[in-house]
C-alpha cells in the first residue's frame, strides 16, 4: 500500500467534504505527475457503494487498477483492449469506449463515478461520457461524479467546470462538472520537490516557422495539410534540429520527441543514431508498442519518437529531455506534453524542454480561456469593486509594473446563498452594451437583450454593412486627440478627434455646462473608452477630461454616417470585439 502525500490526502478530504453536502459533479485539478491514480485508489477504497473509474486509454485503466490493487482489495477491469470485462466487483476500472457499449445491467448500483482525464468530457449530449453518466444516474439519482485532470479547460469551450476553486464563475454555459473542489499548481509541485524543474529552451539552434498557421473559430486543431506543407518547405531545417537534439541530450537518459505527422516522424528517425531510437504511432500494433515503450523505460533505447500518442497515460520517469517539433494548439496540450518529463527519478535534477516550433507556450501561465487580444497582453488580476473577487484577465503592464489597461468584461465572482448554498454570480460588468430598444445592460457578447429579446447585430456585421453603404464611412484610427474649443456662441466644448494614417479625421464634441453634461460624457465616452473599467473616474470638466486622456483607449474602428455636410460617428468597435 502506498502512503499518500499531504496534497493527495487533502484532495481526498476535499472530495469527501463536498459529497457529504452536495451531489454536484466536482473536479480535482492535479498536475501531470502528481499521482492522480493514488487519489482515485483511496477514494475507491473509502467508498461505501460500488465504484466505476473511467479512462479513455487502456494504459490509464491499467495504471489506475494497479494502484488500487496495492491495497490488497479485489477490483475488476472492463476494457476490450485489456481483454477483460468484469461486471460483479465492487470497484471496476473501465475504458469509456467499452463501458459505453455495456449491457444495461452493468450500470446498476454504482454510487461513485470517477472520470480520469475529465477534460475530455464534452458538453455534447450524444458523447459516450454523456451516455454512460445518464445510464448510471437513471439507476441512482444520488450518484457522486468526480473528475480528475491536470488541464481543466478545452480549446473549443473553455473551462470544464462552472465554478472555480474560490467560487469564481468560470463559464456561463452548461457544464457537467459544477465545481472545482481542489487544485494544486505546477509551481507548488516543483517547489515542494514532487516534480522535476522544467528548463525551457526556445529554438536552441533553429526552429520551424509555423507563424502562418491560424486556428479559425470553431476549429480545435491545426490543419494537418497546412502543417505538412510548411514542413515540406522547411525540410532542410529538420536534420539541423535533430543534430541539435542529439548534441544537447548527450549525457541525458531519455529523450521524448513529439512530431507533427507520420511523415515527419519517419523523416526524423532517419537522422537519429541507429539502434538508439524507436517510433510509436497511433496504429502501431499493441504488442509492438508495449515492447518499444518497455525498451525505452528500461533505457535500452534513448530516443522515443511519437505522433500525439504519448501525451496521456504514459509513464517513464527517467525522461529528462522533451523535444517539441509540432505546433500545439493550446496551453493544455503543451502542458500534457511537458508533463511527460517532469516526474522525479533517482539522479534526475531537471528536464530540458526544447521547443523548435517558434511558438512555445508558458507552462506556468494562468489559464485564461479567451485568446490574447494583443501580443503584448499578459495575465493580470483585477479586483471587483462590488464583491472584491480577484479576476484573471488579460491586460497591459507598463515598464514600471503598473496595470494600464485590462480587457475583462464581467466579474467572475460569486456569492453563496446562506439558505440553499447555491452559488450566485456577482454580475458586475466592467464593460457592457445597452439595448437600444429597452435600455437594458447586457454582456458584450450577448446575442440578444436579456430583457426584451431584441437581437443584437455583432460588430463584424456592422462593419460589413457600413462598408456596403454609400452614406457610411468606416475609419481605422491611428491617433486620438483631446482639445478645448469654443463654439460660435463662445461656449467651451471638448473636441475628441480621431486621425487615420492618411491624416483624415472624424470628431465628436462634448459640453460640460451642467452635471447632466458630465453624465452624457460618462455614458457616451468614458464607459466605452476607459482602459481600467471598475476604477472610479470622476470627470466634471473639460480640463478633467484632457488630464485623464491617457486613461482612454482608442477604438479599432469608427463607423460614421453622413449628416448634412458632415460625418457623425455612430458606432465604435474596440479591441476584442472583432474575432480574428
Amino acid at each position: 500500500m502506498y502512503k499518500l502525500r499531504p496534497y493527495q490526502q487533502q484532495a481526498v478530504e476535499a472530495t469527501l467534504k463536498h459529497f457529504r453536502r452536495s451531489r454536484d459533479p466536482a473536479v480535482i485539478v492535479l498536475p501531470t505527475g502528481a499521482g492522480k491514480s493514488l487519489v482515485i485508489a483511496e477514494l475507491a477504497r473509502l467508498a461505501r457503494g460500488r465504484v466505476l473509474v473511467l479512462a479513455h486509454v487502456r494504459e490509464l485503466v491499467e495504471q489506475n487498477h494497479s494502484k488500487f490493487c496495492t491495497y490488497g482489495m479485489p477490483a475488476g477491469i472492463y476494457s476490450a483492449g485489456l481483454n477483460q470485462k468484469d461486471t460483479d466487483c465492487k470497484v471496476i476500472f473501465g475504458s469509456i469506449q467499452s463501458v459505453a457499449r455495456a449491457q444495461v445491467d452493468f450500470f446498476k448500483d454504482f454510487s461513485l463515478l470517477v472520470i480520469d482525464e475529465c477534460h475530455r468530457v464534452s458538453v455534447e449530449d450524444e458523447t459516450q461520457y454523456a451516455q454512460v453518466t445518464q445510464r448510471i444516474r437513471g439507476d441512482n439519482s444520488q450518484l457522486c461524479i468526480l473528475g480528475l485532470t491536470a488541464t481543466p479547460y478545452r480549446l473549443d469551450s473553455g473551462w470544464i467546470f462552472k465554478y472555480g476553486l474560490g467560487g469564481g464563475l468560470c463559464s456561463h454555459e452548461a457544464r457537467l462538472f459544477q465545481r472545482c473542489i481542489y487544485e494544486l499548481t505546477l509551481r507548488d509541485m516543483i517547489a515542494a520537490g514532487y516534480l522535476a524543474q522544467p528548463v525551457q529552451i526556445d529554438a536552441p539552434v533553429a526552429s520551424y516557422d509555423f507563424s502562418s498557421l491560424k486556428l479559425p473559430p470553431g476549429r480545435e486543431t491545426f490543419s494537418l495539410e497546412e502543417i505538412e506543407a510548411i514542413l515540406k518547405d522547411q525540410s532542410r531545417i529538420t536534420p539541423v534540429i535533430i543534430g541539435n537534439i542529439v548534441e544537447i541530450s548527450e549525457g541525458r537518459r531519455g529523450v521524448l520527441i513529439f512530431t507533427a505527422s507520420v511523415r515527419h516522424a519517419a523523416e526524423i528517425m532517419n537522422y537519429l543514431p541507429p539502434g538508439q531510437a524507436a517510433l510509436v504511432l497511433g496504429d502501431t500494433p499493441t504488442e509492438e508498442r508495449d515492447s518499444i515503450i518497455e525498451r525505452f523505460r528500461t533505457q535500452q533505447i534513448k530516443f522515443l519518437v511519437n505522433v500525439s500518442v504519448l501525451t496521456t497515460g504514459f509513464d517513464a520517469p527517467h525522461v529528462d529531455v522533451i523535444a517539441v517539433l509540432r505546433p500545439t494548439e493550446s496551453v493544455s496540450l503543451y502542458q500534457q506534453i511537458v508533463g511527460r518529463g517532469l516526474r522525479t527519478f533517482e539522479g534526475k535534477q531537471d528536464c530540458l524542454i526544447l521547443d523548435y516550433t517558434g511558438v512555445p507556450h508558458d507552462i506556468f501561465a494562468p489559464r485564461i480561456y479567451e485568446r490574447k487580444p494583443r501580443e503584448d497582453a499578459v495575465a493580470v488580476q483585477v479586483e471587483c469593486p462590488e464583491c472584491q473577487h480577484v479576476n484573471d484577465f488579460w491586460g497591459i503592464i507598463s515598464e514600471a509594473g503598473v496595470l494600464v489597461e485590462h480587457f475583462g468584461n464581467t466579474c467572475t465572482g460569486t456569492r453563496q446563498d446562506p439558505v440553499t448554498g447555491e452559488l450566485l454570480p456577482c454580475g458586475f460588468k466592467y464593460r457592457s452594451k445597452n439595448c437600444e430598444s429597452c435600455g437594458e445592460e447586457n454582456e458584450l457578447d450577448a446575442p440578444a437583450c436579456v430583457r426584451c429579446g431584441e437581437a443584437f447585430v455583432d460588430d463584424e456585421a456592422k462593419l460589413r454593412q457600413a462598408m456596403s453603404l454609400r452614406d457610411a464611412h468606416v475609419m481605422q484610427p491611428d491617433s486620438m486627440t483631446f482639445e478645448k474649443k469654443v463654439d460660435k456662441r463662445g461656449v467651451e466644448r471638448l473636441e475628441v478627434r480621431y486621425y487615420d494614417v492618411n491624416a483624415q479625421s472624424l470628431s465628436e464634441v462634448y459640453f460640460f455646462q451642467s452635471p447632466q453634461d458630465s453624465k452624457v460624457f460618462h455614458y457616451n465616452f468614458v464607459r466605452m473608452h476607459h482602459r481600467l473599467p471598475g476604477q472610479a473616474l470622476h470627470i466634471s470638466s473639460i480640463d478633467d477630461a484632457i488630464a485623464a486622456s491617457a486613461l482612454f483607449r482608442m477604438p479599432l474602428y469608427l463607423i460614421a454616417r453622413k449628416q448634412d455636410r458632415y460625418w457623425k460617428i455612430r458606432e465604435k468597435v474596440f479591441l476584442g470585439a472583432v474575432r480574428s
